[in-house]
């Protein structure tokens, strides 16, 4: 198998001024950075919980599909929140996102402070079947 590791680039992702990637790609396996409540411009976008989720699953799936990845080759999600209060409502939408046959791995904790202030932070993994000729 050819090996390939890359920096994931490309459209509808924030632009960071910080040193950090969207995302590395290793062989088969998509590595997502912590996402934010983040637009384009690399602008935080303050909102509810749930608004702030929906904008960093949407960066999320932005950096896999630059990567030539799917959403339901995500494999690992790892949620850092500002306040588990917001809990029961992000199931909902991670609910809707994954259904219950195509669900990944979760983890899900309180963090005493985000980035920006934010409410949410997204990170994980995504891996496509290895195909071979």
């Amino acid at each position: 198998m050819n090996s390939k590791k890359y920096i994931i680039k490309g459209d509808g992702l924030p632009n960071w001024t910080n040193p950090i990637s969207h995302g590395v790609v290793a062989n088969n396996m998509c590595f997502v950075s912590g996402q934010l409540s983040v637009n384009a411009e690399g602008q935080y976008v303050c909102g509810t919980a749930l608004k702030e989720t929906e904008i960093a699953f949407e960066n999320f799936f932005a950096v896999l599909k630059n990567a030539g990845f799917e959403k339901e080759d995500t494999v690992f999600i790892d949620i850092a929140f500002s306040d588990l209060e917001n809990l029961t409502e992000i199931n909902q939408l991670f609910i809707s996102l994954f259904p219950e046959n195509r669900r990944p791995a979760r983890t899900v904790y309180e963090v005493q402070k985000l980035p920006f202030g934010g409410k949410i932070k997204i990170a994980g993994t995504a891996v496509k079947d290895v195909k071979t000729k």
